[in-house]
């Protein structure tokens, strides 16, 4: 198994030699650690100068996580490439347990839990329905073993040939810097569980991560970008992959999860739990503003198809 691990600044660098350290400790260990710098000159020369046994490696690729991880997967040659993020950090075992999840050759992927590491502690509000917001596993995820149709981006491994059969992680999502968009890896699983007849992806809550968040990203101000920026990614998502298979999970969430986070919340104050209403106020806000950045995103790529479709016809009717 190869790791590959993205990093694009000095600002996180802690954090990255603590994601490096993880991932060096793992028993038994992995083939290679690649760590790819996204356009990022300071940090590449300081990673070339610090780490040993890494092979460090510049973005050659477009700027941005998608172009990063697709640099670390070409560089590769493990059998299965496991992504980790640059302020994550993988517990012990987490390796043996992805591993073990490719017993069965149908299985194209295997991914893990991804606990959140609330620097300054989580706000009252925050539910935990909404952890993805901050790179996690929400509270709706699987508590068992099973088939899921995507992974979270911190805590994720696919065959490094089924990567290379699908070309990699899409250019047209992934983060750039500290954009709030997302949904590469939700792209990319959705091909990966239907390249062929039988395969699937497998969850594994025991191989467990630790994802920080920092004082920044536990604010209501982020928790509103980030939503609206994953909006506008899912409606890229159901674009490229079709709304039947690009919002299958989200509408499960919608009707599941959603509404058993927002019952408990207004039922909290009952047990005590008088933050409940917040977070079941959280909820609802997060929701309307994920929706209304797919119906902006949405509506964006209407207009551009309607007026590629007109300039098209405009070509045609010029010629005759």
């Amino acid at each position: 198994m190869s790791v590959v691990i993205c990093a694009y600044t000095e600002a996180r660098w802690s954090d990255l030699c603590a994601a490096v350290g993880s991932v060096l400790t793992q028993r038994p260990a992995a083939l290679e650690l690649l760590l790819v710098i996204d356009h990022c000159a300071p940090l590449l020369e300081r990673a070339c100068a610090t780490f040993t046994g890494v092979k460090v490696l510049a973005n050659s690729d477009r700027q941005g996580l998608s172009g990063a991880r697709n640099v670390g997967l070409r560089a590769a040659s493990g059998d299965v490439v496991a992504f980790l993020d640059d302020d994550a950090r993988a517990e012990p075992g987490w390796l043996a347990a992805l591993v073990g999840g490719y017993r069965d050759d149908a299985v194209q992927g295997v991914g893990g839990t991804v606990t959140p590491h609330w620097v300054t502690g989580r706000p009252r509000w925050f539910p935990a329905e909404f952890d993805w917001v901050v790179g996690c596993s929400h509270s709706g995820m699987p508590s068992e073993p099973g088939p899921v149709r995507n992974f979270v981006g911190a805590n994720m491994s696919l065959r490094r040939s089924t990567l290379l059969e699908l070309g990699g992680f899409s250019g047209e999502l992934g983060r750039v810097g500290a954009d709030v968009a997302g949904c590469e890896e939700t792209e990319l699983c959705i091909r990966a569980g239907s390249i062929r007849p039988g395969a699937s992806l497998r969850y594994l809550p025991g191989a467990r991560v630790t994802h920080t968040v920092p004082a920044d990203r536990a604010t209501v101000r982020y928790f509103l970008r980030r939503c609206v920026g994953e909006g506008r990614s899912k409606a890229t998502v159901a674009r490229l992959a079709g709304a039947t298979q690009g919002l299958s999970s989200e509408r499960s969430y919608l009707t599941a999860t959603v509404p058993a986070g927002v019952l408990a919340g207004l039922r909290g104050p009952l047990h005590g739990q008088f933050d409940g209403p917040l977070r079941a106020l959280a909820i609802t806000v997060g929701v309307l503003a994920t929706v209304y950045g797919f119906a902006r995103a949405r509506l964006a790529q209407l207009a551009g198809a309607a007026q590629l479709a007109g300039a098209r016809r405009g070509g045609r009717g010029g010629r005759s």
